[in-house]
């Protein structure tokens, strides 16, 4: 039984992570990444609302009501988990000591800049940290499905809201494809199993390099 688009994403944004690694998870799709997370690498998650070593969300029965993740989830702590305020949290954001960033996307430019905080005409409590994540982040992963909820595409040649961040993307991951940001273009290196070449080409509207070469499947 094949998974969910967004499962299938997250399980395969977690290979990005390296042992060792210090890691931001966004909200949204990123924090499906978790659930597929091999505590062998002994990564850090950190959460910008003052936490290092963040585990896993948990159900609200068996929660801690004072240990929540940056999007307001109920979350368990790995041993020798720490606490600190905002600024200091905020300090390691903009100091670079986040090894990787996963965040999501509402739109995406064929540059690689970023917008992911509000659509006009619809309530928004503000950019929050995803302006600094995604400057800062030594690398910074974008997880989301290809298209919008109109079947509009996501990945285009110039992005229409306001920006989170220009040039900031590493990489794109979506449920058809895994697209990289290279000198300003964008680079398509894998494919999903269950999608075709034409089926990707067709949904982004931005152009897209590829290599002449058999694509690597997930």
């Amino acid at each position: 039984m094949s998974l969910p688009s967004r499962d299938k994403i997250a399980r395969r944004a977690e290979q990005e992570i390296i042992a060792g690694q210090v890691v931001n998870l966004g909200i949204g799709i990123p924090t499906l990444i978790l659930k597929y997370l091999n505590w062998e690498k002994r990564v850090q998650i950190h959460s910008e609302n003052g936490i290092l070593g963040m585990q896993s969300h948990c159900s609200r029965e068996t929660a801690d009501r004072n240990l929540i993740d940056a999007g307001g989830g109920y979350i368990d702590l790995v041993k020798g988990a720490s606490f600190f305020d905002s600024s200091l949290s905020f300090a390691l954001v903009r100091g670079g000591r986040l090894d990787i960033a996963f965040l999501g996307a509402l739109e995406i430019s064929a540059r690689g800049d970023l917008a992911n905080w509000m659509i006009p005409g619809k309530y928004t409590p503000g950019i929050g940290g995803g302006m600094e994540l995604a400057q800062k982040a030594r690398r910074l992963i974008i997880t989301t499905l290809h298209t919008n909820r109109k079947g509009q595409p996501k990945i285009i040649e110039s992005c229409n809201l306001p920006l989170t961040a220009k040039a900031c993307i590493d990489r794109i991951i979506t449920e058809l494809a895994v697209i990289d940001v290279v000198d300003d273009q964008l680079k398509l290196v894998e494919i999903a199993e269950e999608a075709t070449l034409e089926e990707i080409v067709e949904k982004t509207d931005a152009p897209l390099m590829i290599p002449d070469r058999n694509l690597p499947q997930f």
